[in-house]
């Protein structure tokens, strides 16, 4: 087994590679003038079963778009230089979010993406808490594996305790089964019983609305849980619409942490929410972190996927579990 993690994803490929106990295979990336790049494995691949490490979302350094294009690249030279087998892990896979047309002319950019891992040449796809997993499986012919994110934050949340009632709550319609799956990881977690709760959302144009609340909240420990936190709007609504229904505390749960400036403004200087958990499919950002301060707690995914890759390497031991 060869595990490659490319350039932005170097600090999650190390803890990756520390919790499954195996190296990082070397690699070159070098950039040219005019923006184009290259980027090769440093040892032999052919008849080896690789790993590529890259985590899609955007930052001060490269675009989502960049990111995409040099690991659909470096999956394409393993391919080519007689890979015996493949796989790409974008632990936040992007365009994800746009899985449908809901207006005239709409792209659906979850399968464009699909069909160019399939043209690289990857074999399989592995993926965190992704945004739509109907979508995802249904958008790629090649051998894909989904990783939820439901366990892992059972457990957060079990160890961290409560005197409280606890109730999980998902801010929107469309993350209902991801919020059910956590409560239900929960409640087998803690051998208690957990509330649930559903906020309204709408979105046109950009534009969120959507005010109704349903659930019982009163008196509780409230995890809004989510995907993703990006602007911030979604969960702070929901944080805002539990407060108004008695809930005791708000702490946000959420995989990947794409954190714009008026998100980290937005949960640093307000009071709606107690504090934000995440994972580190994301790296967070050093300020973004400082800002935060003690209201951000981080849980490393890295055990996952370097269990993901170990009964994925050996046959005997798959975890097909969706």
């Amino acid at each position: 087994m060869l595990f490659f993690a490319l350039k932005g994803s170097d600090e999650l490929g190390d803890r990756v590679a520390q919790a499954g106990r195996f190296a990082r295979a070397p690699h070159e990336e070098r950039a040219f003038d005019g923006g184009e790049h290259k980027s090769r494995p440093l040892v032999d691949v052919r008849g080896r079963d690789v790993f590529v490490l890259h985590s899609l979302n955007g930052d001060a350094h490269a675009s989502a778009n960049d990111k995409l294009v040099r690991l659909l690249f470096f999956v394409a030279t393993c391919r080519e230089h007689g890979a015996a087998r493949v796989t790409a892990i974008a632990p936040y896979l992007a365009y994800s979010r746009k899985d449908r047309q809901t207006k005239p002319n709409d792209p659906v950019t979850t399968r464009y993406v699909a069909a160019m891992f399939e043209a690289a040449g990857a074999d399989l796809v592995v993926t965190l808490d992704v945004h739509n997993l109907a979508a995802f499986q249904n958008a790629f012919r090649c051998q894909t594996l989904h990783l939820p994110t439901d366990r892992l934050f059972a457990e957060v949340i079990a160890a961290r305790g409560s005197v409280r009632p606890v109730a999980i709550v998902s801010p929107d319609p469309g993350g209902v089964k991801r919020a059910q799956l956590a409560r239900e990881a929960l409640e087998q977690v803690t051998g208690g019983d957990v509330r649930f709760g559903l906020m309204e959302k709408r979105r046109s144009a950009g534009v969120v609305s959507g005010t109704h609340f349903a659930g019982d909240v009163d008196g509780c420990a409230v995890y809004i849980l989510d995907d993703m936190i990006c602007g911030g709007g979604t969960i702070l609504r929901a944080a805002e619409a539990v407060r108004a229904h008695g809930a005791a505390e708000v702490h946000a749960v959420a995989t990947h942490g794409l954190l714009t400036q008026d998100a980290v403004h937005g949960f640093g200087q307000g009071a709606l929410v107690d504090d934000i958990t995440l994972t580190d499919s994301v790296a967070i950002h050093a300020e973004t972190a400082a800002i935060l301060g003690h209201r951000l707690r981080v849980v490393s995914c890295a055990p996952m996927i370097a269990a993901a890759m170990r009964s994925l390497h050996d046959p005997r031991s798959v975890d097909r579990r969706q």
